[in-house]
């Protein structure tokens, strides 16, 4: 749907690409410019996975410093690195020595009490103090204690103008925002105080909105397909990962939201997720379900 947006992964920890038993740096040829976002805290382990990374076909490796979870916090990565600015550099400047891509780090704005503006600037200055001139700002402070991560997703406040003001504060920095964002109309607006614009959860729910990207954001041609084509251009993708192994299920499950808000929605994803489970389901499920929204 997007020629010119680039794929973030999930946060990946130096753990289990190091020692995990899975391939957890595979990805799809079709799947263009990919970031790996990273977690972790010692620079060592950090620049081993992002030279792996680099070997592998990544454009580009993020430190993650925003994750709020319990799990990250126990191992010492994710949000609560924000209190650690130095050790962020540290690990910055471990994994730039490795690769050429780019490395760029993910923040919040703040962490419990620590939510200062200079708080914030403190982390920013170390980081490109080593180097690091790309930065993508999630507009919430994250609570390390006191909620959960989908809870820290949600419920401490969004405050783009401190992000406006960063890039004010410091316009050699490439700044991107992230939190909240839900149209193209909305990220366009964004870019006029900022420099890019990363989309998560929406991105997820309702993944269409990414058909509008390219000739909004970039001034390239319109996107023509209809949702349909864009779901038979999986075919190939879906019979060929199930070849080496993929359950049906694992792929599909990710395309629920891309009728979102259009007749038959409902049906689509209930047939999906009724019939898209067992071992037996294919592609017969996909095209039982598509007969369910009309085609435009």
């Amino acid at each position: 749907m997007t020629k010119h947006a680039v794929l973030y992964t999930e946060m990946v920890t130096t753990g289990a690409i190091l020692f995990g038993k899975g391939d957890y740096l595979h990805f799809n040829e079709h799947e263009g410019s990919v970031a790996l976002q990273l977690g972790g805290s010692d620079p060592e382990a950090l620049a081993k996975c992002a030279k792996l990374a680099a070997e592998r076909g990544y454009h580009e490796v993020n430190l993650n410093v925003g994750c709020p979870s319990d799990r990250v916090q126990n191992g010492r990565f994710g949000a609560c690195l924000m209190a650690e600015p130095k050790l962020v550099a540290d690990c910055v400047a471990a994994m730039k020595a490795e690769v050429t891509i780019p490395v760029t780090v993910k923040t919040r704005i703040g962490i419990d009490e620590q939510d200062s503006y200079e708080f914030l600037c403190a982390l920013i200055e170390a980081s490109h103090d080593v180097g690091c001139d790309d930065f993508i700002i999630h507009a919430r402070k994250a609570w390390l204690n006191g909620l959960s991560p989908k809870e820290n997703r949600e419920i401490p406040p969004l405050d783009y103008p401190r992000v406006y003001q960063l890039k004010k504060d410091y316009p050699q920095l490439h700044l991107s925002l992230n939190g909240g964002v839900k149209t193209i109309a909305d990220s366009v607006a964004h870019l006029d105080y900022v420099d890019g614009i990363m989309i998560g959860r929406e991105a997820y729910s309702n993944p269409f909105i990414l058909s509008e990207v390219d000739e909004n954001i970039y001034g390239d041609d319109a996107f023509t397909l209809s949702r349909h084509q864009v779901v038979r251009s999986m075919y190939d993708y879906i019979e060929d990962e199930m070849s080496k192994g993929a359950n049906f299920w694992h792929i599909a499950r990710h395309m629920l939201g891309i009728f979102q808000g259009q007749p038959g929605a409902r049906g689509f994803r209930r047939h999906l997720s009724e019939k898209g489970h067992g071992k037996t389901a294919d592609l017969s499920v996909m095209d039982k379900a598509l007969s369910f929204v009309p085609e435009a």
